[in-house]
């Protein structure tokens, strides 16, 4: 069992690793190279919102549970211990567009990292956080802030063109497709929510008349696949059977499909926050389910804290 728990930790180290060398590279061509229309101080703002939450919180978890910190002695171990707030930080900062104002990019980091600490459930022996730090951070700020939006497509490919148009969408697929495949064991979530993304555009074309090629065009944008690859797949909020798996990439597509026929914008962002939120439901009812069972009385299956944030 040791063993085992130590190579999954080794191997969500490593994605962890890889992922946040690709956001801050892809970060940095892109406000470069790219055209990335967010100001340099935003992803900065983000990103030290991100570190500060989650050390301050870490803290207070730790002292409230009477145990050590999490990211332990060293700067390696803070290092490590800061990839997912570093992630969180400038997934938000890139994809979010809040004209200039820091302090709700701020806002949507802080509230990523808030998210861990609060939402969670059980899950096995210890706990884990519910939603998808990122992508609800961002959810939240786009409900409370109608003025803030979605980051541009375009603006991932503003200052490309040629080969180049089809050549960085490849790379992050290809990127992705491997860090999928060796660290996260994602391929059959992402998988289904690509088939059911398609499906969900002949669905709608047969019931309203919507053009199949109007639903399936977002596929072909960059945003589109940093979303499949880099969002939807988190391990930390994700289940990890194939089978669950496969449900949870059809839900967010049936999700976002019931969405765009209702008309609202932001249909990804919303559509994968619902579907987490109802993973995480259907895991405290069955918690307490199997408590009642057990034991004959219910325990509370939603530790505000946990067993730390992972």
């Amino acid at each position: 069992m040791t063993g085992a728990k130590d190579w999954q930790q080794a191997n969500r180290l490593g994605g962890l690793r890889r992922f946040a060398v690709a956001i801050t590279a892809l970060n940095v061509i892109g406000h470069s190279v790219l055209g990335f229309e967010q100001s340099i101080a935003q992803p900065l703002v983000a990103l030290a919102t991100a570190y500060v939450m989650e050390l301050v919180l870490a803290w207070i978890d730790a002292r409230a549970k009477g145990r050590s910190v999490q990211y332990g002695v060293g700067l390696r171990s803070k290092v490590d211990f800061l990839l997912s707030a570093h992630i969180t930080g400038l997934a938000t900062s890139m994809l979010l567009y809040a004209n200039e104002s820091l302090a709700a990019v701020a806002f949507a980091s802080g509230v990523a990292m808030g998210s861990k600490y609060v939402f969670r459930v059980w899950i096995g022996r210890g706990s884990r956080h519910v939603f998808n730090p990122s992508n609800l951070g961002i959810t939240v700020t786009l409900l409370l802030f109608p003025w803030v939006g979605i980051a541009p497509p375009y603006h991932f490919t503003e200052n490309v063109s040629g080969a180049w148009d089809w050549l960085l969408p490849g790379l992050i697929v290809v990127t992705g497709t491997l860090l999928n495949w060796r660290f996260t064991h994602r391929l059959p979530l992402i998988s289904a929510w690509l088939i059911g993304f398609a499906l969900q555009a002949v669905v709608r074309n047969l019931l309203f008349d919507t053009s199949v090629l109007a639903g399936l065009v977002p596929m072909t944008g960059l945003a589109f696949v940093l979303f499949t690859f880099y969002m939807i797949t988190d391990p930390a909020t994700s289940p990890g059977s194939p089978r669950a798996q496969i449900a949870f990439g059809l839900g967010v597509a049936l999700i976002y499909g019931l969405l765009m026929a209702a008309h609202i914008v932001f249909a990804l962002f919303f559509a994968l926050t619902v579907v987490c939120l109802l993973r995480g439901l259907s895991i405290v009812v069955l918690n307490a389910m199997r408590s009642q069972a057990r034991y004959g009385v219910a325990r509370s299956p939603v530790p505000i804290g946990g067993q730390g944030a992972e």
